[in-house]
């Protein structure tokens, strides 16, 4: 039996173009086919990406605690990722629809989804919290890369319907790997539609590297299907901001579609049920805390722009505000009903499903039993 040869050492991989606008040094560097789409912007506006990445860390920052205080039965935390989330939810317009997983919460803000509105899934109180087409942004989406395939259906309806909008789609690497990701490189090519595929790799899919999960850079994988794929530093939100809005630019232009490929790290857990010391080295997670996407910006705010301290210290006050605002609605949100679960699983019952239930009754008896 031959010997499966692995992944290719690091050095025997092709070398990987990365866009990068801004340096982990906070420093501006030209890029001459990007430059274009960022060129324009103002102080002003660079305070608002800012904002963006602060205030999103904060409510993240917070829905963990919730967890680990029992208030929430689970937290997938964005932690190392708002450079990436907010660049590219910047980059959308109004009109355009997003397909996110369940790890976009920097997305959902650019969107103007009320940050406590994605906070009841995770309680078990409600199946997503928003209407989707309030603001053009779908539900989060728990099964692995199935909203790839949702968006592409939904871009070649926007395509037969001849508007000039165009709908982006969020996933993971691991996810890359998945058949319905692949599925819809394929149909998004064959029907030319007018999506773009933001992959956010972030170095794990849970436990495993991106070493073990594919041979070649991520982003190259679009060559296959016929569109054009770039690798763009995940930590820049101006590179972000750029080449997403040169990919949704594409899509509106009937040009097809565009894999985007998010070079970033996941600083945190992939769920609060993970335990990535089990797996990582912390000096891995100490490398990229030194490219931190909000110190980065704040380096350049300091630096290039007018950007003084007071503007700081109110974004810290308004950040603390929004913590105690999410702490406050999570802890009036109703508990979860015990026995919820057993319902609307069949149309018309189940005797296995009524055994469970029964199951499920006595042992919540049995507790108050104990208090009595």
């Amino acid at each position: 039996m031959k010997k499966s040869p692995g992944a290719p050492a690091a050095q025997d991989r092709a070398p990987a173009e990365l866009v990068q606008l801004l340096t982990p040094e906070g420093k501006r560097v030209k890029n001459a086919a990007y430059d274009a789409y960022v060129d324009a912007i103002s102080d002003d506006e660079l305070r608002g990406l800012y904002r963006d990445m602060v205030l999103t860390r904060r409510f993240d920052a917070e829905a963990t605690a919730l967890q680990r205080q029992g208030e929430l039965g689970l937290w997938a935390s964005l932690l190392g990722q708002e450079a990436a989330q907010i660049g590219s939810g910047r980059a959308t317009r109004e009109d355009d629809y997003v397909f996110p997983t369940y790890r976009e919460h920097g997305v959902a803000w650019c969107r103007g989804v009320d940050p406590t509105n994605l906070l009841g899934m995770f309680r078990g109180v409600n199946h997503g919290g928003w209407d989707p087409n309030s603001n053009n942004f779908h539900l989060y989406t728990i099964v692995i890369g199935s909203q790839t395939l949702h968006a592409t259906g939904y871009a070649m309806g926007v395509a037969k319907d001849g508007a000039d909008s165009a709908v982006i789609a969020y996933f993971g690497d691991g996810a890359s790997s998945q058949g319905d990701v692949l599925e819809s490189f394929n149909f998004g090519a064959v029907y030319n539609a007018p999506v773009v595929f933001f992959c956010q790799n972030n170095q794990w899919a849970i436990s495993e590297p991106t070493e073990r999960q594919m041979r070649v850079p991520l982003y190259q994988r679009a060559q296959g299907f016929g569109f054009p794929g770039v690798r763009v530093d995940g930590n820049d939100v101006l590179a972000c901001l750029a080449v997403t809005r040169w990919a949704l630019e594409r899509a509106r232009n009937g040009e097809g579609p565009t894999l985007v490929e998010a070079f970033t790290y996941r600083m945190g857990a992939h769920t609060t049920s993970d335990d990535p010391t089990k797996y990582r080295a912390d000096e891995e997670r100490e490398a990229w805390e030194a490219k931190d996407p909000i110190l980065r910006l704040r380096t350049y705010l300091e630096s290039a722009t007018d950007t003084g301290a007071e503007f700081f210290a109110e974004l810290d006050a308004e950040s603390e505000t929004l913590g105690k605002r999410v702490r406050d609605v999570v802890r009036a949100m109703p508990d979860p009903g015990h026995m919820a679960i057993f319902e609307n699983v069949y149309a018309d019952g189940h005797a296995l499903v009524d055994e469970e239930r029964a199951q499920f009754a006595a042992y919540q008896a049995s507790f108050a039993d104990g208090e009595a």
